[in-house]
């Protein structure tokens, strides 16, 4: 047979399917009045897995192709479903109220806390995100926490990832209880210079101090020097800072350029990071959930089922409208054994169409479920 021939009745098959859907998505929409006017739930798993034991039996040596098919049309049809019924969900009321708090632009001015001190990565970050915000510098990232939760600053800034080091744990483990909102997220280029007092040398050292997050950015330098004690301290501004009033020079700091000139330090050594892409990214948190203009990016934690196909479950609801997921992250849940929550990101804008029933569908298949926010990245 010809390829064109073969075309022409993929063509065919392709209109009587496409007949098929959406016959079946209509007859979505009369289970749906059904089960509203009967008080039933959208979820009938019981049904879905016979229907899905018959394909699959019924599929000869493409089962597992009909059961992804199957599985598919299920979550069409349960997100369709869900927007016709309108069951209540905790995210629905927290995006109507996002959206009713934002704008069609990112404020520019306000009071953010910071974690570290001027010259910090943190700092940098500020200016970026709020280019005319008032900084309050904390100690902690605790303490961003609180100030936002407080009321004293409306906006927090925090790090979030490095490309090199990975997730910032303790920021995850404040996102989990605190229940802030994401508002903004950006990316800075960090570049970490080894820093000491005018006319120290590089072999003559015995300390290093920087942030946990800078040493472990540059642990393929760190590792070369012999005889070199590494401390951590709060941050890298902090560890110049220190260099700076020690007056020691047999001590240097991982910090940054700006941290020199800030402080008077020379630099001993140039681009120390153990990459040149090297990444951090940086969240604007506030207390009050806000959807602002350009938002194209959705964070989330759920809790799900330990059960075989939970997790592929509720996954697959963003897949099934196209929806690409950025950022997949599993962290132990405290105190119990081997259960986890999981931190995602999808590129998507809830003001797209289908983006909120998806949303909705997903906290009701999951144990517990928590929308972060849906922002841009400048």
């Amino acid at each position: 047979m010809e390829l064109s021939e073969i075309r022409e009745k993929i063509d065919t098959v392709d209109e009587a399917l496409l007949k098929l859907f959406l016959e079946r998505m209509a007859l979505s929409e009369d289970v749906a009045a059904a089960k509203a006017e009967q008080g039933l739930p959208i979820s009938n798993r019981t049904r879905e897995r016979e229907i899905l034991a018959k394909v699959t039996a019924e599929a000869g040596d493409k089962e597992r192709y009909a059961y992804h098919l199957f599985t598919t049309l299920f979550h069409l049809s349960r997100a369709r479903q869900a927007e016709l019924t309108g069951a209540p969900t905790q995210v629905a009321a927290r995006v109507r109220a996002s959206l009713e708090a934002g704008g069609e632009v990112f404020p520019q001015t306000g009071l953010v806390a910071c974690q570290g001190m001027e010259g910090a990565n943190s700092q940098a970050a500020c200016d970026r995100l709020l280019p005319r915000g008032n900084i309050v510098y904390v100690k902690s990232f605790e303490a961003v926490v609180s100030a936002v939760q407080s009321g004293l600053c409306k906006f927090g800034v925090l790090p979030i990832e490095n490309s090199s080091n990975g997730s910032v744990r303790a920021v995850y483990d404040l996102l989990q209880t605190k229940h802030l909102s994401i508002v903004r997220s950006t990316r800075l280029c960090i570049r970490h210079e080894l820093l000491g007092l005018p006319g120290a040398k590089l072999e003559e050292l015995t300390e290093i101090y920087s942030h946990p997050q800078a040493i472990g950015q540059c642990g393929h330098f760190l590792e070369s020097l012999s005889g070199v004690q590494v401390i951590p301290c709060d941050n890298t501004a902090t560890a110049s800072q220190m260099v700076s009033q020690c007056k020691d020079p047999h001590v240097a700091a991982l910090s940054s350029h700006a941290c020199a000139e800030l402080y008077g330090l020379s630099v001993l050594k140039e681009d120390v990071q153990d990459s040149d892409n090297n990444y951090t990214r940086f969240i604007c948190v506030t207390k009050d959930p806000a959807i602002y203009a350009g938002a194209s990016r959705i964070s989330l934690i759920f809790a799900c089922d330990n059960k075989p196909g939970a997790l592929y479950d509720i996954l697959s609801k963003p897949a099934a409208l196209g929806i690409n997921m950025t950022k997949l992250e599993s962290c132990p849940v405290t105190g119990r054994n081997f259960e986890f929550i999981f931190f995602i990101e999808l590129e998507a804008d809830l003001k797209d169409p289908g983006v909120l029933p998806m949303l909705e569908e997903m906290e009701r298949s999951c144990q517990s479920f928590h929308f972060l926010g849906n922002y841009a990245e400048v």
